[in-house]
């Protein structure tokens, strides 16, 4: 088994400069990467909470076209964060739509789950797979 790899989300917004905006101040992550093309259009960006990295850009006019947009997928992206409690009332603070309020799981994490300003799914909680005995390792 290889035991270097990682899953890195990559997502396509319509406003990704507005993307970007909320996903810093409602969910807490920081602008690591952006680049720009020639008229100024987010190509793409990387975002970082904790140990926690997603990457996003714009759509392809393509894509655009096809109606292929977010709110048309059935997954989601969770991201562990050490102080759930704390990150939904920024995120609510936002105006993220919370589709699932704070709750206790039977498998002992602390989690919410919201929609961010173009319809994608996120689940913030305490559950981390590659921590130790599932605790929060850094975020």
């Amino acid at each position: 088994m290889v035991r270097t790899s990682h899953i890195f989300p990559v997502l396509r917004y319509r406003n990704p400069r507005g993307a970007i905006e909320f996903l810093v101040k409602g969910f807490g992550f920081e602008l690591t990467a952006l680049h720009e093309g020639p008229d100024g259009e987010v190509m793409h960006a990387e975002l970082r909470l904790g140990q926690n990295l997603v990457m996003l850009g714009g759509f392809d006019p393509e894509i655009l076209a096809s109606g292929r947009t977010a709110s048309g997928g059935a997954g989601c992206n969770y991201v562990s964060v050490r102080f759930v409690d704390g990150h939904h009332d920024m995120a609510v603070a936002a105006g993220a739509k919370i589709t699932r309020p704070l709750e206790d799981t039977d498998y002992g994490s602390r989690q919410y789950g919201c929609r961010d300003i173009e319809g994608y799914e996120w689940v913030f909680g305490t559950y981390d797979p590659l921590g130790v005995d599932g605790k929060v390792a850094d975020a």
